[in-house]
């Protein structure tokens, strides 16, 4: 048995027994926390935790984490992380004037992305996303949640399945995998939007579903994208293969598609950027979805952030995840979402570090492994540098507060 304690810690944060749900509404500025601890790691599990006072003796290896305080690590439900080519041309056009929609309209965004992934080799594909994987870990990473949709053939969809399966044996860290062919309606059906859905339908998911590749179904359910009519096909074809719905809605519009997703029990619906009352009160309905925001998407394409306030005021769970994409979130920095949503969502830190991690877990449905420090779940944690308090993790937003990364107890 191998043991590894970590002693005199400034403040271990997010201690926690057993938890059956999401934190929603007053429960989200509640971070329990143990100042002077102790916190012991034995085969790559949380053993114990606890004050100074009652710290073991003997272990394997001890570090002294005097005037820092630990992490369990970020639980990143929401991100892009495969795809070929940066899109830095279209972050000129929208300094210059163009909508996110309008560069979409004329070829740009998905579309763009996805003509280059279809002539990407599947290895280069692999070595540039396992590049991206270490330094999202590095930065305290420890879950993460990885999308299809450049694909939008069967051959390219299939690809970055494959290549995110790939990462799954090349990290201990944990990766969930979703299938979001239908992210964009591809040139070559621009007069057939029902073909396109219907190989999604009839040969995509039964593929995917076949090869093991997917434990998620997307759909980007939007004015530019997919109508919530079109999103049900969909996603009530995914729920026969197993695969349960994570679905993007209301980045820009409100137009039934969060109702679309709860009628189907979806995990989390991402983004909700606009969302009106009567939405709302179909999330109340609903306490086995999260409200996912990404308060970097609207940070890098200049727009109005998650109303997360009336969101939390209504009891609905809200976790937080980065977006990780080349064309409105090139990111994949949690403690920068973090730092967002206290600045520009008025947040505290107590409410997004919780979102962050804890909410994170359920929202990919870790939650028994991960997203908290409680015994027996997987030793993934971080160790800060020294600061002052819990406040200074999102307060010193363009500093790199993470000194050490550990997954299943093994430091990166």
């Amino acid at each position: 048995m191998s043991s590894l304690l970590i002693k005199n810690i400034k403040t271990l944060a997010q201690t926690r027994d057993h938890i059956d749900a999401p934190l929603r509404g007053k429960e989200m500025a509640e971070l329990p926390t143990i100042d002077n601890a102790f916190f012991l790691i034995e085969n790559g599990k949380i053993s114990d935790f606890g004050e100074m006072k009652d710290c073991p003796t003997n272990a394997d290896e001890t570090i002294d984490a005097s005037g820092k305080m630990v992490f369990p690590c970020w639980c990143d439900s929401h991100t892009h992380l495969v795809f070929a080519a940066t899109r830095e041309g279209e972050f000129v056009d929208r300094i210059k004037g163009l909508t996110y929609q309008e560069i979409a309209q004329r070829g740009g965004g998905i579309l763009n992305s996805a003509r280059r992934l279809r002539d990407t080799p599947e290895e280069v594909l692999l070595e540039d996303a396992y590049a991206r994987l270490q330094e999202v870990i590095r930065q305290g990473t420890g879950a993460i949640e990885i999308k299809s949709g450049y694909g939008l053939t069967l051959e390219s969809e299939l690809k970055m399945l494959r290549v995110i399966r790939q990462l799954k044996g090349m990290t201990d860290a944990t990766i969930k995998a979703t299938f979001l062919g239908a992210h964009a309606l591809p040139p070559e059906f621009k007069e057939n939007r029902n073909g396109y859905i219907d190989l999604i339908i009839n040969e995509m998911i039964p593929r995917i579903a076949d090869e093991g590749l997917a434990d998620y179904c997307d759909v980007f359910c939007e004015k530019v994208a997919f109508t919530p009519q079109e999103t049900e096909r969909i996603i009530e074809t995914g729920l026969k293969y197993g695969l349960r719905p994570k679905i993007h809605t209301n980045q820009f519009n409100c137009m039934g598609g969060i109702q679309a997703a709860i009628r189907h029990n979806a995990l989390s619906v991402d983004h909700l950027e606009v969302v009106n009352e009567e939405e709302i009160a179909a999330l109340q309905a609903a306490p086995n979805t999260i409200a996912t925001l990404l308060p970097s998407a609207p940070f890098f394409l200049n727009d109005h952030y998650p109303p997360v306030r009336k969101l939390m005021d209504a009891d609905i769970p809200i976790a937080l995840a980065t977006d990780y994409n080349p064309g409105s979130s090139p990111s994949g920095k949690m403690s920068f979402v973090v730092s967002l949503a206290c600045v520009k969502m008025r947040m505290i830190p107590e409410e997004a570090i919780n979102a962050a991690t804890l909410n994170g877990a359920f929202a990919i449905d870790c939650q028994q492994d991960m997203g908290s420090i409680t015994r027996g779940k997987s030793a993934n944690f971080f160790i800060t540098k020294k600061i002052s308090s819990l406040a200074q993790l999102p307060y010193s937003f363009g500093s790199n507060l993470v000194e050490q990364v550990f997954i299943q107890g093994k430091k990166v």
